[in-house]
């Protein structure tokens, strides 16, 4: 058969790639004109590429997210990292890890618990300020939700600006907090700007490694893990931790699934 008649053949046939793209997000089977991507796929791409450009960019407005908080005290910790604006978080992520001066003074100078905390929840932008300004407070309110009723002592809420993850051991060890949990912008995707990310880690001290957190990521709604099977998870790994002085590589999650109405299926 000649080319120009397989051509011919094809026409008016389904896409094969069709009920594949209707389940992923990734770019499958886009095609070609030319040597090229067609058109459509190329400015879809240019255009994800723009929002996880800006989501990386863009600036945490805290005023703004602490009244939109739900938080286990009257009290919410505005605190900046060591990076003093985004170009500089960006460009140095060690400043990132670490609170600036005002901000550490301001921990140190507070009224000191009587009783260790038992957990100290942390909002901090990340590399995606627009994740936790879309989803942290819906999951923040899955979370002390999940958490009521087991009897758990929670430190004043903290914002951080400008904070990467390990941030947050600082934060715990000035606070006095047998654990903390951090809620942070996520690195944007192409298929995701705006995906938000947990962190437990417990005895945070500053130092403490990645191998010694326990993660759970894509949390968003709609396209990600929602705020319920986020809060479910978490609950069962505080749990977890708590009972077994311990988070990061030996602490597994194995919280029951959840069905469609938000129950444990095994429960």
């Amino acid at each position: 058969m000649t080319d120009d008649a397989k051509r011919g053949s094809e026409i008016g046939r389904p896409d094969p790639w069709h009920t594949l793209r209707s389940l992923t997000a990734a770019r499958i089977g886009l095609g070609r004109a030319g040597g090229s991507l067609p058109t459509r796929p190329l400015l879809e791409f240019q255009l994800a590429h723009a929002r996880a450009r800006d989501a990386v960019l863009h600036e945490l407005d805290a005023a703004a997210l602490a009244q939109s908080l739900t938080s286990p005290s009257d009290d919410i910790f505005q605190l900046h990292s060591a990076a003093g604006d985004r170009a500089a978080f960006i460009a140095r992520p060690d400043c990132g890890r670490i609170l600036d001066d005002t901000s550490r003074k301001l921990l140190e100078k507070r009224t000191a618990a009587i009783t260790p905390y038992d957990c100290a929840f942390i909002v901090a932008d990340g590399l995606s300020a627009c994740a936790i300004e879309h989803h942290a407070a819906g999951l923040l309110a899955a979370i002390f939700e999940k958490l009521a009723g087991d009897d758990w002592r929670l430190a004043p809420l903290s914002i951080v600006r400008q904070g990467r993850v390990a941030i947050g051991d600082e934060i715990g060890a000035l606070l006095q907090a047998r654990m903390t949990v951090l809620l942070i912008g996520e690195r944007p995707g192409l298929s995701a700007p705006d995906s938000l990310g947990i962190y437990l880690t417990y005895d945070p001290l500053p130092g403490r490694s990645n191998a010694e957190r326990n993660c759970i990521s894509n949390i968003r709604e709609p396209g990600g893990l929602s705020y319920a099977r986020g809060a479910h998870k978490l609950a069962y790994l505080m749990r977890e931790s708590r009972r077994r002085h311990l988070s990061g590589i030996d602490l597994k999650e194995q919280a029951a699934a959840l069905d469609d109405a938000g129950s444990a299926e095994n429960a």
